[in-house]
């Protein structure tokens, strides 16, 4: 196990390395200056090249990337900006603003709408896709199976204003989605983000409805599950302790692929209710050209997504014992 974490460490620090690099690059195929939206419509050359100086663009492009990436593990001092302490992500050229602080400041906003809608998923999507095995060929299974298509084909910018018109504006069920930090007030935050939560997870507990239907059908016809019953288990033993288990294999590998989308799926659920977090934060960096900000956006999502990948992986240990990971 131990050998098994190092590897994947190693593996996970190079994809970073590999997505830094990547983003760092390719940001300069856009072609607008953030020296100049520092020095506003009317900027002498002589004011540009200042700036450009100050914010350490006239170096050349692998001495800026290498000294955004020592920045990262032992500080900066920048010319522009002063001393910037590590984990330094340098300072955003739109409010000058600490990279690092402002991620920190929207993360509670995006941690709670992803987690939340993760759980919706996996509690209502696994529920749902175990009631449709069990029932299988009754209309409890067509009916799961028919909203599964339905809910599937629907879209978050399309479900949200209209769920906000009937549940809050015409029926007063619950308060318009904001977020609430969860340590001052648990409820609070609770009912402030259902709303975006049953949004987020509606696309994908459709999937994994299905799914969860499919496989457990298949474990359910499987010679163990049919030994089981054999020898007098009865049908819920034997639903839960065994052909449970065996359906969870494909359904975690499935989710941990999904982290990333649900994330994605996240950034657009904060644009629709206007949660202020980090997919704020991205789509301001993309319109302002704002290089550290978005280099620390997509940094800190793909180290989220590339760590709990590594935990997925360690929990189909615990999930099925004949997985051993050397």
């Amino acid at each position: 196990m131990f050998r098994f974490l190092l590897r994947r460490i190693a593996g996970a620090a190079l994809i970073l390395l590999i997505i830094s690099a990547v983003t760092f690059f390719l940001f300069y195929a856009v072609p607008r200056d953030p020296a100049r939206a520092f020095c506003g419509k009317i900027c002498p050359p002589a004011n540009l090249a200042l700036i450009r100086h100050n914010l350490g663009m006239d170096d050349p492009l692998f001495v800026q990337y290498w000294h955004w990436l020592v920045g990262i593990f032992a500080g900066r001092d920048l010319v522009q900006f002063g001393a910037c302490p590590a984990p330094c992500l340098g300072y955003s050229f739109a409010t000058q603003e600490t990279v690092f602080s402002a991620i920190l400041d929207r993360l509670p906003v995006t941690v709670s709408v992803t987690l939340g809608a993760a759980v919706v998923i996996l509690t209502f999507g696994i529920g749902t896709g175990m009631l449709a095995a069990w029932q299988q060929g009754r209309p409890v299974d067509k009916v799961a199976s028919a909203s599964s298509v339905i809910g599937a084909s629907l879209q978050i910018y399309f479900v949200g204003p209209i769920l906000v018109f009937f549940i809050v504006d015409s029926m007063g069920l619950l308060p318009r989605p904001a977020y609430r930090a969860f340590t001052e007030n648990p409820l609070d935050w609770f009912v402030h983000l259902l709303i975006p939560w049953v949004v987020l997870a509606m696309i994908f507990t459709a999937n994994y409805t299905r799914m969860t239907r499919s496989t457990m059908v298949e474990q359910l016809a499987e010679d163990y599950v049919r030994t089981a019953r054999a020898k007098g288990m009865s049908g819920p033993t034997v639903f839960l302790r065994f052909a449970w288990r065996g359906a969870m294999i494909p359904i975690v590998t499935i989710f941990g692929v999904d982290l990333a989308t649900l994330l994605g799926g996240a950034i657009i659920t904060e644009q629709t209710f206007t949660l202020h977090g980090i997919g704020e934060l991205a789509v301001r960096a993309v319109q302002n050209t704002d290089l550290p900000m978005l280099l620390g956006v997509t940094l800190i999502g793909a180290f989220a997504i590339v760590m709990l990948n590594i935990v997925v992986d360690v929990l189909y240990a615990v999930i099925d014992p004949r997985v051993r990971l050397a």
